[in-house]
């Protein structure tokens, strides 16, 4: 659609129904560190910003996020997520929702995550009749096998079926994400797409004394990750390809950002790998930028924020076929987008990248340019016009059902 017809549509949207309270519930949130966390955190500062009171439910956490205009935050009881011992997930707290929305009611809410008290909140507006859509970030039903519970899948698959099929809508972020919905057996995935910070995640915050640290000169090529160091990440693929690297070029580095139950022994079995544990704001731009490029192997994404991250930094990204890899990563322009399962393209592929510093430069400054269009507001707009058409909706059939009762 082009810009100026989606511009209007917007306008006429915000005219028909004055969206005022918005329901946020999500089991990961800042000061957390994830993907999950700081989508939901984009949106519920992006509403603020347009003016609406965000009703924001999370988990108790040990450390308190600043408080933010526009946004109100409840807390309610929650307990660390086994082997992940900085994240967190909520208890049931229906009884805690139902008064609270009860009084102040919102005219739509967003279930980012899937967890207990994800679940609560869905019963809970379903019963209320207040609309709700809900996210779907990650796959957890691919993730059992990495933790030797794959007899677990179809138990999990089951029940994320049936979460998203409680709610009016779920956003996914790709086309792909929504087939794979449709498949799931949820039929109303919606799309909403990310976006990307292009003044934060930016070339100009390479540093030269960040790389004196990592003990390179402007010549030496870094290899980075970041994200979680867990082992449905594909972690052994990361490794055997920087050491294919180091074949080449044996003075490349690999920095790590990040922190997760695999990093120990990770850390433990390569000591020339540089850990830096979580990093945020500029410190994570300055680590983008003054690296060189970015394989990212995982193929558990629903997405994978990291990824325009690189790429607006100026990193070529080396990725499978899939989340935002297949979206946004142009083979041979901005990086190198493997078929799914193709260890050995992958390899070969980040070898030639590291081993070529004219095409490190050639494809990063590519990487940058790709990412220029991609922007937050656009996707706050869409995000409140998708809440907005619920709540217009529900509106109408509340209505359909009085005249007819």
């Amino acid at each position: 659609m082009p810009p100026q017809r989606l511009e209007r549509n917007l306008h006429r949207a915000s005219q028909r129904y004055p969206l005022v309270r918005i329901g946020i519930v999500s089991e990961t949130y800042p000061p957390e560190i994830n993907g999950v966390a700081l989508t939901v955190h984009s949106l519920a500062a992006g509403l603020a910003a347009q003016g609406h009171t965000v009703d924001l439910i999370r988990p108790r956490q040990e450390k308190s996020f600043e408080d933010e205009p526009g946004i109100v935050a409840l807390e309610v009881p929650g307990a660390s997520l086994p082997r992940y011992p900085g994240l967190r997930f909520g208890w049931p707290a229906s009884g805690t929702l139902r008064e609270r929305w009860t009084r102040l009611r919102p005219d739509a809410i967003y279930v980012a995550t899937e967890g207990p008290l994800g679940w609560s909140a869905i019963r809970t507006a379903k019963r209320l009749g207040i609309p709700a859509a809900t996210g779907f970030h990650t796959r957890f039903d691919t993730y059992a096998d990495h933790y030797g519970v794959g007899f677990l899948t179809p138990v999990v698959r089951g029940y994320l079926r049936r979460f998203h099929r409680r709610a009016a809508a779920t956003l996914v972020p790709t086309d792909a994400l929504a087939a794979e919905l449709t498949a799931l057996g949820v039929d109303t995935a919606r799309l909403l797409r990310r976006a990307v910070d292009t003044q934060l995640f930016h070339p100009r915050y390479r540093s030269a004394e960040l790389r004196e640290t990592w003990d390179v000169d402007g010549n030496t090529p870094v290899v980075l990750y970041v994200g979680r160091i867990a082992p449905e990440k594909n972690l052994d693929l990361a490794v055997r390809s920087f050491r294919a690297i180091q074949q080449r070029v044996p003075k490349a580095r690999y920095v790590w950002v990040g922190d997760g139950p695999a990093r120990a022994a990770l850390q433990a079995a390569n000591p020339d790998f540089i850990f830096v544990g979580m990093q945020r704001g500029e410190a994570l731009a300055r680590h983008y930028a003054s690296a060189d490029l970015f394989p990212f192997p995982s193929l558990s994404e629903t997405f994978g924020n990291v990824i325009l991250e690189a790429l607006a930094a100026g990193l070529p990204v080396v990725a499978y076929e899939e989340g935002a890899a297949r979206e946004h990563l142009l083979h041979g322009q901005n990086g190198y987008r493997i078929d799914a399962g193709n260890e050995k393209s992958f390899v070969e592929s980040a070898v030639t990248l590291a081993g070529n510093a004219s095409l490190i430069r050639h494809m990063g400054r590519a990487a940058h340019a790709s990412m220029a269009n991609l922007s937050p507001d656009a996707v706050i707009r869409e995000f409140e016009n998708l809440l907005r058409e619920l709540a217009e909706e529900n509106m109408h059939e509340h209505h359909a059902t009085a005249a007819h009762a």
